[in-house]
């Protein structure tokens, strides 16, 4: 095993922040065997707000549910299907489940949407129960500093210390201003009105993107509206609101939401007065695109909306926090387990700034599509295309939802003749399957994720059939047992039925995160080794630059 300079175990990482980003973080790191001081600004409580809802699709779904201990379905819904109308005409539908697209026997291709309260609570609950979670309620942050071997966070008069602080603090993030890293970006791109009610909609479980309703209102409103069941009958309706001319003047009331509701229910049910609904919350919801110009200082991070606005055509910025924490969570915990160098913290901002500038860019190009009404000199043919791009936003997928691949990683090893091809291209997220352990238990693949190994999959057809003493020394195990247990870092060895557009006998390599490192032709122990190395940063031990260097690569890449 590479052997590499590690901090003191009893120091633990420091997150500033208790929304979900920071209890996520947190709550991934004591599943690593890290120690976690979580500063809460608050008093330990999530206001309970209906409108403030959220979206999370099998990945982060699958995520929460390793590292709070299951119970999440019950807090929320799973869409049943998902269908877009344009006028009275039904533009796209789908319909989710067990046999729907991108379902496994593990994961739920459908959404789960909940109250953000509730997965707060959730998160919280799980933390409180962590031995290696300190949770340190109205603890404000006010200053901040660091050195080469320890950080140090000053809230309300206390001093505390760590091997690492991680700004999961908000789009006002205290983190970010005393680090001084600039947060450009573009304010006020979408404005939403949002009600959350209690009514019997005409399509009980389904979600709906409608554009351009037929009915006549007599409010300010761009022409889309969407609605999202929530359980016993609770649905979240968000209205695209017209750019304000007169921020003063433009200001969507009480008057002008109620206004929204009852015509659009009333729309819906074709009638001229909506049947009785009961309204339990309202808002507005404003999106910004910003993102950070760097990620990391030292050895202070920023992650969640400290990083990153977006959430604009469907999208959810609130998932991206989740990828951000899973993402360096597994990395933090190499670092301090002298598993990896220090240099693989470095990935952290080179992997997940990209996937979010990359959806900032998309939502970008699609806004003039979408909103400018130019549709034919973009897009030619119809408006499919238009609804399309909205579709992909709110079920998690392409450009707009999905949940972005790294393939440009610097973890990601060269190119060999014994590399096999799958459905899943290096740098992307592997798919939930069945494997079985050496120990015989058989579970998902995810279910496996998030732990202080590499998972190494073999695909042998026929091995769920048998147990596991008929096949665990026959063929290749044996050789492949070996190689794994002699690679430099920890590895698990996994054995699945199948694996989509894999080759019997092809290897796996996948990190913590379930991103796929490499796909094997076979036991190749020299180059099964070479790309775990490569997926824990051996390669890129190398001094650091030195903060005039990143400040001036920064201003460089600003400049570009």
């Amino acid at each position: 095993m590479i052997a590499h300079p590690a901090p003191p175990p009893s120091a633990p990482v420091l997150v500033v922040g208790a929304g979900p980003v920071g209890l996520t973080l947190a709550l991934a790191l004591a599943r690593l065997e890290v120690p976690t001081v979580v500063l809460d600004e608050g008093q330990g409580g999530d206001e309970r707000r209906p409108a403030r809802t959220v979206v999370l699709h099998p990945d982060t779904a699958a995520l929460i549910t390793r590292i709070t201990g299951g119970g999440l379905d019950r807090l929320g819904l799973r869409w049943s299907g998902w269908f877009a109308m344009r006028g009275r005409r039904t533009a796209f539908s789908t319909d989710f489940g067990a046999s729907g697209p991108g379902a496994t026997e593990f994961g739920h291709d459908a959404p789960l949407h909940l109250p953000q309260h509730a997965l707060t609570g959730a998160l919280r609950a799980a933390a409180e129960r962590e031995r290696l979670i300190t949770l340190a309620p109205g603890s404000r942050l006010d200053s901040l500093e660091q050195d080469g071997s320890q950080v140090r966070a000053r809230a309300r008069g206390t001093w505390w210390r760590g091997s690492h602080l991680v700004g999961c603090d908000g789009a006002r993030s205290t983190v970010r201003k005393l680090l001084d890293i600039r947060f450009p970006g573009r304010t006020a791109v979408e404005r939403h009105a949002v009600a959350t009610l209690r009514a019997a909609l005409p399509w009980p479980g389904r979600g709906v993107l409608h554009r351009s309703p037929p009915w006549r209102v007599s409010t300010p409103f761009a022409g889309e509206v969407v609605a999202r069941p929530l359980p016993d009958g609770v649905w979240r309706l968000d209205w695209l609101m017209p750019p304000p001319r007169d921020p003063a003047a433009d200001l969507v009331t009480p008057e002008v939401l109620v206004a929204l509701v009852r015509e659009t229910l009333a729309g819906w049910e074709d009638v001229d007065l909506p049947s009785p609904y009961e309204l339990l919350d309202t808002g507005v919801h404003t999106v910004h695109h910003r993102l950070a110009r760097r990620w990391r200082r030292g050895r202070a991070f920023l992650a969640g909306d400290a990083a990153h606005l977006l959430g604009s055509l469907g999208g959810q910025g609130l998932e991206e926090g989740l990828r951000d924490a899973e993402n360096l969570a597994w990395k933090l915990a190499f670092v301090r387990h002298g598993t990896a160098p220090e240099s693989l913290l470095d990935t952290y901002q080179a992997e997940r700034r990209a996937v979010v500038a990359a959806r900032l860019r998309a939502a970008d190009q699609a806004l003039p599509i979408l909103r400018g009404g130019g549709l034919r000199s973009y897009v030619p043919g119809t408006a499919r295309a238009q609804d399309a791009l909205l579709v992909d936003g709110h079920l998690g997928r392409g450009a707009l939802g999905g949940p972005g691949g790294y393939g440009a990683s610097p973890l990601l090893p060269s190119p060999t003749d014994a590399d096999a091809t799958v459905d899943t291209a290096p740098g992307g997220l592997v798919e939930d399957v069945r494997v079985t352990a050496e120990d015989g238990s058989s579970t998902g693949l995810w279910e496996r994720l998030g732990r202080s190994t590499l998972s190494v999959v073999l695909v042998a057809p026929g091995t769920g059939v048998w147990e596991r003493r008929h096949w665990a020394g026959a063929g290749i195990m044996p050789a492949l047992a070996e190689a794994v247990r002699t690679l430099p870092v920890p590895a698990e060895l996994l054995v699945g039925e199948a694996y989509p557009g894999a080759p019997a006998h092809t290897v796996l390599l996948v990190r913590p995160d379930g991103r796929l490192v490499t796909a094997l032709a076979g036991v190749r122990p020299e180059q099964l080794r070479a790309a775990a190395e490569a997926a824990t940063g051996a390669g890129l031990a190398v001094p650091a630059p030195s903060e005039p260097q990143r400040d001036a690569a920064e201003r460089a890449g600003a400049r570009s």
